[in-house]
């Protein structure tokens, strides 16, 4: 096991609002270490964080003078089972490394082409166990979140057991651990489900917002197996949150052998930077642009686990003072605030609808958005996807102020409410903008999911910043 002895301040990728004095960061090699660790800190009565990828944005990875467990070394292939397609990684695989660990898999196995089912989108950079900890989803439309996809977890539990979870064999620890922000246990591995293969042609639609949940559902039933909507952003635009280009994507016939997937078909890093740039000072340009890009891609091929891949930009600051000059104007710095909301499809058009008053009403610019469908969690203690919802991404820009964070926070609280009045949630995963009676009414089982933390970890062995907070907040304490 490797330890940095300085104390060392780290932050999350996006949004950069989570600075958090750790000390020592911990890199285990193997679940020794791992055991180890916990027996540790636990000795000391002190709590330990857990970190991936480290793009969370709510504080679930850090916690202020504590140890720093950083799960990217323990990243090998446990096993594959080509038969049943399931494979076991350790968790802290990232998903690029999955998909080639299932690919080098098949070439030992050529009767059977796998793929994996889902990912987060818009950024690859991302464990596997932080995928698990937060519930995550991608763009699929005929799936639940991640959770729905796993086989079993391998978990070192607050007291050092090594334990195996699966629906099967001790489900409520597997319900706690999918969804649960690394608080009941770190995860050592996961079993993933696999999909076949395939080729998929994207199929394209200039929609607006009240024909896209139809045209998903069409999509859908003719045997798309992926989609999303990216809308229009620029809220001077009568077409703001309202008109958008609709991509999703349907299997290929095996036997078509003119359908070449197409490795280059998508955006480039330098397209997308330009795209980027547009939606900060000419928002109606870039999505012209976009739908441009988009529609003339109809009817290209791609394969089902690259497809899933992103272009994605880790520094926002450093994007902003090469595109835009702004290295060394003196202005404070800002970064992109992600929020996701989720409605009954049906109540779509009128939580866009609301949407498009807070945001004018607040002044905060959108800099990109999209939306997407999921199906019901079945799996997790403390499901966000609680039926069949259509859920919106929100990127805000916001300037590292106190004016500017509060503005930002301000507009994400008048969309939990909104989508909360029409029957929704919204996603734990992003900035902590949630009040206790509107986390209440998101979460019903958030008081029995934190007694259960105390049940199974009463020396608080594992913690983070957004664990202490929801915590004071549900108490009365914020």
């Amino acid at each position: 096991m490797h330890a940095s002895d300085d104390t060392l301040v780290v932050n999350d990728v996006h949004s950069r609002l989570n600075a958090t004095r750790v000390a020592p960061v911990v890199r285990p090699r193997d679940t020794g270490d791992v055991v180890a660790l916990i027996k540790t800190a636990a000795a000391a009565h002190r709590p330990i964080a857990i970190s991936g990828g480290r793009h969370a944005m709510g504080g679930q990875q850090f916690l202020a003078d504590a140890p720093l467990l950083d799960m990217r070394s323990i990243d090998r292939v446990v096993s594959f089972d080509a038969a049943r397609g399931l494979i076991t990684l350790e968790a802290g695989a990232q998903w690029r490394g999955v998909i080639d660990a299932v690919r080098a898999m098949d070439a030992h196995h050529p009767t059977n082409r796998w793929s994996i089912r889902q990912k987060q989108t818009g950024a690859d950079d991302l464990t596997l166990g932080g995928a698990v900890a937060c519930n995550a989803h991608g763009r699929a439309l005929k799936l639940g979140p991640i959770g729905e996809d796993i086989e079993s977890l391998r978990v070192v539990t607050p007291d050092a057991d090594v334990v195996t979870c699966s629906r099967e064999h001790d489900p409520e620890l597997f319900s706690l651990v999918i969804g649960g922000y690394g608080l009941f246990g770190i995860v050592i591995d996961v079993t993933l489900r696999l999909s076949p293969r395939r080729v998929m042609r994207r199929i394209v639609d200039l929609l607006d917002i009240d024909d896209a949940i139809a045209s998903a559902r069409r999509r859908a039933a003719e045997g798309c197996d992926y989609g999303d909507f990216q809308y229009s952003i620029d809220a001077a635009d009568d077409g703001f949150l309202r008109r958008g280009i609709s991509a999703c994507y349907a299997p290929v016939p095996p036997n078509d052998a003119t359908a070449v997937p197409d490795a280059h078909g998508d955006l480039k890093r330098e397209d997308w930077l330009k795209l980027l740039a547009l939606a900060h000072t000419d928002k109606r340009e870039a999505f012209r642009l976009y739908s441009e890009h988009y529609i003339a891609s109809h009817g290209r091929v791609y394969w089902s686990d690259t497809m899933q891949l992103s272009t994605y930009i880790p520094s926002y600051s450093e994007f902003l003072s090469a595109s835009l000059g702004t290295g060394n104007s003196g202005l404070p710095d800002e970064s992109l605030v992600i929020g996701e909301m989720s409605v009954p499809p049906e109540r779509l058009p009128a939580f866009l609808a609301a949407s498009r008053r807070v945001l004018r009403e607040s002044g905060v610019e959108d800099i990109y958005g999209t939306i997407r469908a999921i199906q019901p969690d079945r799996t997790s203690f403390l499901p966000w996807a609680i039926g069949e919802l259509a859920c919106v991404i929100f990127n805000l820009r916001t300037t590292h102020t106190p004016a500017g964070i509060a503005r930002t926070h301000g507009a994400f609280g008048r969309l939990i409410d909104a989508a909360l009045d029409l029957g929704g949630v919204f996603y734990l995963t992003y900035a902590r903008c949630a009040s206790a009676e509107q986390t209440r009414r998101a979460y019903p089982r958030f008081d029995e999911f934190l007694a259960r933390k105390h049940e199974l970890d009463p020396r608080r062995v594992l913690q983070s910043t957004w664990y202490q907070h929801y915590q004071r907040l549900l108490s009365g304490r914020a």
